[in-house]
């Protein structure tokens, strides 16, 4: 039988993971297919540095057209990042029929309509699971595993650098920069981190999951998004007296008519699920109207956790080639036809718990002065944390208020952040039960 033949464009870290398994593993995964699976090309702009994986003679090459003009190349796989030349390179294959792998989540986030649209007027493949969470199969569980439910949560941890970050700041108590230097040298943070700490890796992967679990379009515009980087381990620790733990979450939530799509610290129950996950790792709870809570655990980056997620597209495709469909699963989820644009919430109307650290003067009618202004924008206080009292000094005084809208927390901190008996403005930070 004829070997489905693959074109690899992109021999970096990733790339370099997908070769390997497709070689390691090349036995298993032809017995998967019913056919052998052959890399017969890698175009790359360097194809001269040693990666410490051996390819045929031949088949390394600086052309991309060498993949896209080939005709016996059926899958192209696109792992070069970024938005131009990918995008060009996902069409083209598109337009030639090619069926096509990648883990472009930037592309995807941004551009991913005018891909999904041409994967359906071609009647073409494209498989994206490494786009999100690396080797966690959060796509495919979207997309089929979890098919028959109403999807009304998705929330998560979804950069593992973010991730590392908090782990270290809550466990080590030091200060986000100290831990940030420390995570270059250690080859868990870019040179250039803002992408992960400023919670924009994470918004991108947010866009795509409620794209397919709620059959609508995401414009990144629309995601609220903050990073990590203002964070003080001050609150991590008031948040461990009151059983909490700071997490960046990416949050999208079915209500009613439109959706929350927000990314930013969240403080969730230290002993949930997500509160457990250290380190690189990622995890994403779903709640579905008929399975309930469903965790999906694992290694969100790196180069063999995300080609494995890439060789599981390969497959998938290759197994469609081979029975001659395509578009079996539909990219988006839903039908083409049958999506339609739900609005996403305005951040100013969401509602959740928040916790806030005014810095006051100890002095008497401290409280009563914060809680009525509260009290007046209609916030009710759950909790109140007060420590290390020192009469004419300033302390932090912690509350914990019940569920209230964004835009009557912030009017109200306007408020109090204005009286003469607070020091510095008041920290605001955002609360999750897990459902």
């Amino acid at each position: 039988m004829r070997a489905i033949q693959v074109g690899l464009i992109g021999f970096g870290t990733v790339g370099t993971g997908v070769v390997k398994i497709l070689q390691q593993n090349a036995e298993i995964i032809e017995k998967r297919v019913g056919r052998s699976v052959v890399l017969s090309r890698i175009a790359d702009l360097d194809v001269k540095t040693d990666r410490g994986i051996k390819v045929p003679d031949g088949i390394l090459t600086t052309k991309v057209d060498d993949i896209l003009d080939d005709p016996d190349i059926e899958i192209v796989v696109e792992l070069i990042g970024g938005h131009e030349p990918a995008k060009r390179f996902i069409l083209q294959a598109i337009e030639r029929k090619k069926s096509v792998v990648t883990a472009n989540k930037a592309l995807l986030a941004d551009h991913g309509e005018e891909i999904f649209e041409a994967s359906f007027k071609s009647n073409v493949d494209v498989g994206f699971e490494a786009s999100v969470g690396g080797g966690i199969p959060i796509i495919r569980s979207l997309t089929e595993g979890l098919a028959a439910n109403r999807m009304t949560s998705i929330m998560g941890i979804m950069n593992g650098t973010s991730n590392y970050i908090l782990t270290r700041m809550t466990n080590e108590h030091r200060d986000f920069s100290e831990i940030l230097q420390e995570a270059k040298r250690e080859g868990y943070a870019e040179a250039d981190p803002s992408l992960d700490v400023d919670g924009i890796d994470a918004a991108h992967k947010l866009a795509i999951m409620v794209n397919l679990a709620y059959g609508t379009p995401v414009r990144m515009s629309e995601i609220f998004t903050e990073g990590i980087s203002k964070l003080s381990t001050v609150d991590m620790e008031f948040a461990k007296e009151l059983g909490l733990t700071m997490k960046l979450l990416g949050i999208g939530k079915l209500r009613e008519q439109s959706i929350e799509a927000r990314v930013h610290p969240t403080l969730v129950p230290t002993g949930s699920p997500i509160a457990q996950v250290g380190g690189v790792y990622n995890a994403i709870h779903l709640v579905g109207d008929a399975v309930g809570d469903v965790v999906l655990y694992g290694k969100g980056a790196g180069s063999l956790p995300t080609a494995s997620a890439v060789v599981g597209d390969i497959i998938d495709l290759a197994r469609n080639r081979v029975n001659q469909v395509s578009c079996r699963v539909p990219p988006t989820s839903f039908q083409w036809e049958q999506r339609q644009a739900i609005p996403i919430k305005p951040m100013a109307n969401i509602e959740s718990m928040y916790y806030l650290r005014c810095m006051v003067k100890d002095q008497p009618n401290v409280l009563s002065k914060i809680s009525g202004i509260l009290g007046a924008h209609g916030i009710s206080i759950s909790s109140v944390l007060q420590k290390g009292r020192k009469a004419g000094q300033t302390v932090p005084l912690v509350i914990l208020t019940h569920r209230s809208q964004e835009a009557a927390v912030q009017l109200a901190l306007q408020e109090i952040n204005a009286l003469p008996l607070i020091s510095e403005p008041t920290t605001l930070l955002r609360m999750e039960e897990m459902e």
